[in-house]
């Protein structure tokens, strides 16, 4: 039994890096703009299909496709950006109606090039087991996590030690301040969509390597993201791990201890608790009054 909870645990931790990864980049973009990209999991699943046709047509291995997946959705991104920036009024429940638009879209334009089909990874070396003592995983899954660790730390660092971070934390945090601090906040805003973009390619290469991918799970993708921001609370990078991996824990032992099909119920159980008790999330700060 004891051996049965380590292995659920390790899956958990390995899992929440990889949700972490996915949940990155709306959480950039929420922080920078008080915008909830509705198209974001669609964004991760670009590159997944990115990486397949990599794979199957051209006979690249998975992980060199991200070459071809960063430009793709770094350009879709900046897209997304150039017409939400045009809506004036009611921006918040405007652009969820817009993203959404480009989500049903992009959904579509997958089952349309790539059918309904289920595709993985071919390359043995991916699934291959990785032996830790008592724990297994996939090379895939740990590969996935150290990537997730490192783009973090990256982002981490960017955003507390360049100018161009400092200034998408000033715009995030006043954005007229920021304007009479000569921060342009259209380019930092860009800036947000496109770095999103990027990390949703690795994302999605990073899915395609250690998973299962169909046009309809763009859907659960932005849904376990936008869970992870709330947990985190806004503009914290350190809390998209920690509760990233709170919830690949949380579902790793209800499928251990009770059954898969409560996998999903379980972040939302979470969610509303996080809710209830951490309104601000779990690294979050109340809101000053002034």
């Amino acid at each position: 039994m004891l051996e049965l909870l380590l292995q659920a645990l390790y899956s958990g931790l390995l899992q929440g890096g990889s949700y972490a990864l996915i949940a990155l980049g709306l959480a950039l973009v929420f922080g920078a703009m008080k915008v909830i990209n509705l198209a974001h999991g669609e964004l991760v699943l670009m590159a997944a299909y990115v990486a397949y046709t990599a794979e199957s047509a051209l006979g690249w291995h998975p992980l060199a496709a991200i070459a071809l997946a960063l430009p793709a959705t770094c350009m879709t991104a900046a897209g997304m950006h150039w017409t939400v920036s045009r809506i004036r009024a009611d921006r918040e429940i405007n652009s969820l109606l817009l993203t959404f638009g480009f989500s049903v879209m992009l959904a579509n334009g997958f089952l349309l090039l790539w059918k309904a089909d289920v595709h993985s990874t071919a390359s043995a070396w991916l699934q291959d087991a990785l032996v830790l003592g008592p724990l297994y995983s996939m090379h895939s899954e740990a590969l996935s996590f150290a990537a997730s660790l490192l783009l973090l730390a990256l982002l981490w660092w960017w955003l507390s030690r360049s100018w161009h971070g400092r200034a998408l934390r000033a715009v995030a945090a006043n954005r007229d301040a920021a304007m009479l601090m000569g921060i342009a906040p259209g380019r930092t805003e860009l800036l947000s969509f496109v770095l999103a973009g990027a990390l949703a390619a690795f994302a999605g290469v990073a899915l395609y390597c250690y998973g299962v991918i169909q046009p309809a799970y763009g859907s659960a993708l932005t849904v376990k993201a936008f869970i992870i921001t709330v947990l985190a609370g806004l503009g914290s990078i350190p809390g998209v791990l920690a509760a990233a991996v709170l919830l690949g824990i949380c579902e790793a032992l209800t499928v251990t201890l009770a059954s898969s099909a409560l996998q999903e119920l379980t972040g939302m159980v979470l969610f509303l608790l996080v809710l209830f008790v951490l309104p601000n999330g779990l690294f979050g700060t109340a809101r000053r009054r002034g």
